[in-house]
């Protein structure tokens, strides 16, 4: 499948179909874990949240709990609870539910576009996407390590690609500082409607957030590692200016703290000319099962 055929499907996946007045339904990509993607469902929500909203408004936070892992093998169902509509504000609460319990909810606040105050932290300063290997690259040069049954989710394509700036090898057990810094982007070209942007950088959000509080431990990729118990607990993303998801976004992580078997992440994303558009935390499960 070409790499626009993969954002193509990713956009279609994020629409969702409305079911009926307040209620969404979608279906879930392939994950190599079995499971339903975290960010596919924030992406989701975020559909299903703005669907109800007026259209000069757009969404600049939103706060989540996942609730049950969800299946990849049924649809899933999203109702929004329209919780207030104010002059500059708007509010939506959505909740995931499949086979009658929810799996996710999520809050979402809207606003009116307004002019004011003006500050920003600096982009780090890293080397850029051009001269660094891909994701794919570095999974195709790891692939031996892989045993034969998971080779194909190993190398599965994705829509999007990413870059990291910080060699790592999970395989070796290496133990590094809990900062990352990895150049994302949508692989092909997206339409021009923001919430499309917003929904796909949403879904992108949580690539990389739980390893980076795993490189202290010396925590490998979670998928292929059987030492391990991690899931997402929460995540919450504030839209700070606007951006394009297809073209390149450094995300820039760090992880403060791990206690009581959680990490807790952060990350600040930006643009290449050094502009800061989007924020993301989530804290996860890292639960050590030896």
């Amino acid at each position: 499948m070409t790499d626009q055929k993969l954002l193509d499907e990713l956009v279609k996946t994020l629409a969702l179909e409305k079911f009926e007045e307040n209620l969404f339904r979608g279906q879930s990509e392939q994950t190599a874990w079995g499971r339903v993607f975290g960010g596919q469902v924030i992406g989701q929500a975020l559909s299903a949240a703005h669907q109800t909203v007026e259209s000069s408004r757009i969404a600049h936070s939103l706060h989540a709990y996942f609730l049950r892992p969800g299946r990849i093998d049924m649809p899933i169902l999203y109702n929004v609870e329209r919780i207030r509509d104010g002059k500059s504000f708007t509010t939506r609460t959505v909740n995931a539910i499949q086979n009658g319990e929810f799996i996710f909810n999520m809050s979402v606040s809207f606003k009116v576009k307004e002019e004011g105050f003006e500050h920003q932290f600096e982009m780090p300063d890293v080397p850029g996407p051009e001269s660094l290997k891909s994701d794919r690259q570095i999974r195709e040069e790891a692939k031996d390590k892989i045993p034969k049954e998971m080779l194909d989710v190993f190398l599965r394509d994705k829509p999007i690609e990413i870059k990291n700036v910080e060699p790592w090898d999970p395989f070796t057990k290496e133990v590094g500082p809990p900062v990352k810094h990895m150049w994302i982007k949508a692989k092909g070209k997206l339409p021009d409607n923001y919430l499309v942007h917003q929904a796909v950088l949403a879904y992108a959000s949580d690539m990389g957030l739980m390893s980076t509080c795993q490189k202290p431990h010396g925590i490998g990729w979670g998928a292929f590692n059987r030492t391990i118990q991690a899931a997402s607990l929460d995540h919450a993303m504030w839209f700070h200016r606007e951006f394009r998801a297809d073209e390149w976004l450094l995300y820039a992580l760090d992880s403060p703290s791990a206690s009581n078997a959680n990490g807790f992440n952060r990350g600040n994303i930006y643009t290449q000319e050094g502009i800061l558009v989007a924020s993301a935390v989530q804290e996860g499960l890292i639960r050590s099962l030896k």
